[in-house]
């Protein structure tokens, strides 16, 4: 290994380029290049100087190097043919067809076909791709590789998986080949096959190339960035750790789908590529949602950048009601609408965002492809029938995958119609909506579950909101943890509601149970389901009247301190101490002095734990005069509800 900037004696400056070269450091190559002022104006120079720069990845440099021995060496079409490639690296597609349509010598005439049919296919013009990829000879191997692409690229999965898979068997493991199958099973929803091919990618990986560190920073080793090299580029890491992510979270294993995206070969922020970018502000948006728009908004002003990246941020800025930002991002960005969103999605944007101005109209539109969607659905259910009857099994499974995809697109459109009454707080209204979509989405998780909720608010539901909230804990019972805290809770209460108090008790139990294991296991894990439970339970007994038990709920809600102690669960906690205050000082109920001792030790206890536990996390909303004297931490009002406790106490 060479280090940097030690001095180099004359005559041997041509060995040690070509050694850094040769152990492909060619970053160093490259400062030692400009350090010789010949280098930027020889042919050896320039030559060397754009090596180094496109396998480094660096495409415009080496594309600007090409440029200058092609102007000064014009007959050499290596030179040409090499600006051309660096060009098409740099997405300059139309520049790097003009170069290739220059190169008129015979014996390059393969190579510079494939080259313009890949121009054409990354300039998304897949006519003149396919023209040029049908003028290559049939035999040869790239050619059916490249009729994979189109047919990929035309949602022709099924006839691209064949054209791979037989050039996978014809030349053995290749990781773009792999991944290129592994895309195409994406694609058609069997992600186990997607994932056995995305494994055989990340095996050979880490066994031909342990020097790319891949796993390292999930394990929490610190280790330097591999960076953009060639190496990593062959070996497809990248590419099949980001479709692992992307099938673990369609599975909904959004921790594995994270982890997927730390497995990879580490890298500094600004080496990162777009898709990996736009993963991690995907994957991350319910922990650091600034982030992740500020991750999207850039990708969004990159060329070229994932297509899926417009999309994802108008939904998600609808998503966090963010939909001035939403109609602000449509406005400027009009020449990607017809691009990037189908009829369907424009469709649906625009009624999420009329919403904040006129939920009546926005309801109307929501109501036009509820029933475009609906009319799709039976016609679907009909020809699923029809197949079956006639034992066509492939036309049953295209006809299944199709009813499914339009069901996924509904499902959401009914969501945004019933979220317009639950706002409105018209839960019966809600109630209607759902019935009349049971025919399509009564085996729907999120549609039962979002019936559950709008059963259990109601009040006077809660019967039937535990038929609908039973099965989806049951389902998930063997891993508790993994069902929503406000799920577990609203069942818990729904039980209680019903005289079902044995049935509440055991779910407790079971969650106390779950919570204890990974105490054990992951000692610095933090789990909130029971907390979250206690607290609900807590508050619902305060509302009805009875302080001595809800109160109890509520101070062992929050055991231990050190970790059931934070902002959110303090402020739950709170208001039901300052509720039983008021009562206590208007005389409106009367507690053991026992019961006012527990309240005023829980507080000494919060007191103790919660002098670095913040009331209000963002510091913009707070007044200075409240962060500088201390008053925006738990211990000061654990102390100052402790005083109003102890002055009723002796009143």
């Amino acid at each position: 290994m060479f280090a940097a900037h030690i001095p180099i004696k004359d005559g041997n400056f041509t060995k040690t380029i070509y050694s850094l070269i040769k152990e492909n450091q060619y970053a160093e190559a490259a400062r030692i290049l400009h350090g010789i002022p010949e280098s930027n104006s020889s042919r050896a120079g320039l030559s060397l100087l754009a090596y180094c720069y496109f396998y480094m990845q660096d495409f415009a440099n080496a594309a600007t190097y090409y440029e200058q021995l092609t102007h000064l060496f014009p007959d050499i079409v290596e030179y040409k043919l090499y600006y051309a490639q660096s060009l098409y690296q740099a997405c300059s597609y139309d520049d790097a067809f003009k170069i290739t349509s220059q190169i008129e010598n015979p014996e390059y005439k393969g190579q510079v076909t494939k080259l313009q049919a890949a121009i054409k296919y990354g300039d998304e013009d897949l006519m003149s791709a396919k023209s040029l990829v049908d003028s290559c000879p049939a035999d040869d191997l790239d050619t059916e590789i490249n009729l994979g692409c189109l047919l990929y690229k035309e949602e022709r999965y099924e006839e691209a998986l064949n054209k791979f898979t037989v050039a996978l068997q014809t030349v053995g493991f290749k990781p773009y080949l792999s991944y290129n199958v592994a895309l195409c099973y994406y694609r058609l929803k069997e992600y186990g096959l997607a994932l056995k091919h995305i494994a055989d990618i990340i095996e050979h990986g880490i066994r031909d190339h342990p020097e790319l560190s891949v796993g390292m920073q999930t394990e929490g080793i610190d280790v330097r960035s591999v960076g953009n090299t060639l190496t990593l580029h062959e070996t497809a890491l990248t590419e099949a750790f980001n479709l692992k992510a992307a099938v673990e979270y369609q599975l909904k294993n959004f921790d594995a789908a994270r982890e997927a995206l730390t497995d990879m070969p580490p890298r500094a922020e600004y080496e990162l590529d777009a898709v990996t970018l736009h993963n991690q502000a995907l994957m991350n948006m319910d922990q650091n949602p600034t982030e992740g728009f500020e991750k999207l908004q850039f990708l969004l002003q990159q060329n070229p950048f994932p297509p899926e990246t417009f999309a994802n941020l108008l939904l998600l800025y609808c998503k966090h009601d963010c939909y001035d930002l939403a109609a602000d991002v449509l406005a400027e960005n009009t020449h990607l609408t017809y691009k990037y969103l189908t009829p369907y999605l424009f469709d649906f944007l625009d009624a999420l965002i009329t919403q904040q101005t006129s939920p009546h109209e926005a309801y109307q539109k929501l109501d036009e492809l509820a029933n475009k969607h609906t009319e799709m659905l039976r016609k679907l259910t009909k020809q699923v029938q029809e197949h079956r009857n006639n034992g066509d099994t492939e036309l049953v499974k295209k006809a299944v995958m199709d009813y499914e995809e339009c069901l996924e697109r509904y499902i959401p459109v009914l969501m945004a119609q019933a979220k317009i009454y639950w706002d409105m707080e018209n839960y019966a209204q809600v109630e209607k909506i759902f019935r009349k979509s049971v025919e399509f989405c009564n085996d729907n998780d999120t549609w039962r579950l979002n019936v559950a909720h709008v059963l259990f608010m109601q009040e006077n539901k809660f019967k039937e909101a535990t038929g609908f909230y039973e099965p989806i804990v049951k389902k998930h019972y063997d891993e508790i943890l993994t069902v929503s805290a406000i799920v577990l809770a609203n069942l818990c209460v729904s039980y209680i509601m019903t005289s079902q108090n044995e049935e509440a008790e055991e779910l407790m139990r079971k969650i106390e149970k779950e919570e204890d294991q990974v105490a054990f296991e992951e000692p610095e894990k933090k789990y909130f389901h029971l907390c979250i439970v206690n607290l609900v339970i807590g508050t619902l007994y305060c509302s009805k009247g009875n302080y001595e038990f809800g109160i109890s709920r509520v101070m062992k809600s929050l055991e231990p301190y050190n970790k059931k102690l934070g902002p959110d669960t303090w402020f739950h906690t709170k208001r039901c101490f300052l509720s039983l205050l008021e009562n206590l000082a208007k005389h409106m109920i009367v507690l053991r002095d026992s019961v006012i001792d527990e309240c005023v030790n829980f507080l000494e206890n919060c007191e103790v734990f919660g002098k670095n536990v913040k009331i209000i996390l963002d510091s913009s909303s707070t007044d200075d005069k409240i962060e500088t004297t201390g008053k925006n931490t738990v211990t000061y009002e654990a102390r100052l509800l402790k005083s109003y406790f102890l002055k009723l106490q002796h009143y």
